[in-house]
């Protein structure tokens, strides 16, 4: 039997970013995954602002740098392209595009050098509640099988978390919110501008968007993501026809395949209780429209790893003890990817030709910041007449 003060079961960026905080504070942390490489196989177009990464004290390390992107460009059905460019824009906004592969470990290894044990090649095959403060966890890791015993648990499990469910809570996505996604990475592409991240929206990905994300001169993420109910095939025959169509990577070649769902109905409704926090994934920290992550996952696990640090302190180890995170979640998300969820309708609900349109509108706009929020409030001040029914989604 081995004992801790706090078990992390998944070691994606959730996970580890949990573990750096709570094994930071002061507890005997434990971080475990069934996977013998982390960081793979990535979901994800591997995008995050440079503002984000400030307000997440990551440090930028060109090992896990593959790009700075500098410009955003937005292309409607009849291909009609508005751009943004940083140094246009009245709040400036870089990006960068990472190597997950890479960056995933980097997280998990910070955890290690503030102390937590790692174990992968693990999985939990038993979980039983002992007392209010103690939780038997039986693992099988290759041909053995052993017991960890914990106070708390923070679920970092992925989409639909199994863990939280065996905690009582409902983790559940609704057919019409669990986005199916495909992306391969690709090679010899000749690209206009391998600083710019490129979105498609319309007939391209019904229900999301298709997009470009450059790696390299001549590399990029080729992928897109659609909401099945929405779709008359499948997102991998969706992606070749993109392919085909777009000049760009229509001559690349494939150097890797992924493919995954995606959550995208907002937070689960419930992040915690007594002994357990949800996080990452499991708890559907995903932006409805964007489907990115990366972020939202590492805050949540940072806000997780310090409330759970706490209550180990506190030896208090209930729900109403870890609320601190449920508050944290509830205001800096909830209420957000709430706002977002409406924005996908309307956006969802938008015929090609209104697309075209707002697109034709964005060219002759300027935006304070290239975020949701940001291109909308541009364009209703600018046309304030066809776009009337967005006020409310602002």
């Amino acid at each position: 039997m081995i004992e801790t003060d706090i078990l992390i079961i998944g070691a994606g960026i959730a996970g580890s970013a949990a573990a750096i905080k709570s094994s930071k504070n002061g507890a005997n942390t434990i971080l475990i995954d069934r996977k013998s490489e982390l960081g793979t196989p990535k979901r994800c177009a591997e995008g995050i602002p440079e503002s984000k990464m400030k307000k997440l004290e990551l440090e930028i390390n060109p090992r896990w740098i593959t790009q700075k992107i500098t410009a955003a460009r937005i292309v409607s059905p009849d291909n009609t392209a508005a751009t943004f460019y940083t140094q246009d824009l009245k709040t400036p906004e870089t990006g960068y595009i990472l190597e997950r592969k890479v960056f995933d470990k980097h997280l998990t290894m910070q955890a290690i050098r503030n102390g937590t044990k790692t174990y992968l090649r693990t999985e939990p095959t038993k979980i039983e509640r002992i007392d209010k403060d103690n939780i038997i966890v039986t693992l099988k890791q290759e041909n053995k099988t052993f017991q960890i015993k914990t106070h708390i648990i923070i679920a970092a499990d992925g989409p639909e978390s199994l863990i939280a469910r065996k905690f009582g809570l409902n983790t559940q996505t609704k057919l019409e919110n669990m986005e199916t996604g495909i992306q391969f990475e690709m090679t010899n592409l000749p690209l206009t501008n391998s600083n710019s991240i490129d979105f498609y929206f319309g007939d391209y990905a019904p229900g999301g968007y298709a997009w470009i994300f450059p790696k390299g001169d001549d590399i990029a993420n080729v992928g897109l993501e659609i909401l099945p109910h929405l779709a008359k095939k499948s997102a991998y025959e969706y992606l070749n026809d993109f392919i085909e169509l777009c000049p760009e990577v229509k001559d690349g070649q494939i150097v890797e395949i992924n493919a995954g769902g995606n959550p995208v109905g907002g937070i689960i409704h419930e992040v915690i209780t007594d002994n357990l926090l949800v996080v990452g994934d499991a708890a559907g920290c995903i932006n409805p429209v964007t489907g990115g992550g990366i972020d939202t996952g590492i805050e949540s696990g940072y806000e997780a790893g310090l409330t759970a640090a706490k209550a180990i302190k506190d030896k208090d180890y209930s729900k109403n003890n870890l609320k601190e995170y449920e508050e944290f979640i509830d205001k800096g998300m909830r209420m957000k990817f709430k706002k977002v969820l409406k924005i996908k309708k309307f956006i969802n609900e938008s015929t090609d030709d209104e697309l075209n349109n707002y697109a034709k509108i964005m060219q002759e706009t300027s935006v304070e910041n290239v975020s949701l929020q940001g291109i909308l409030k541009a364009l209703l001040k600018k046309s304030p007449k066809t776009l009337f029914k967005l006020r409310k989604l602002i």
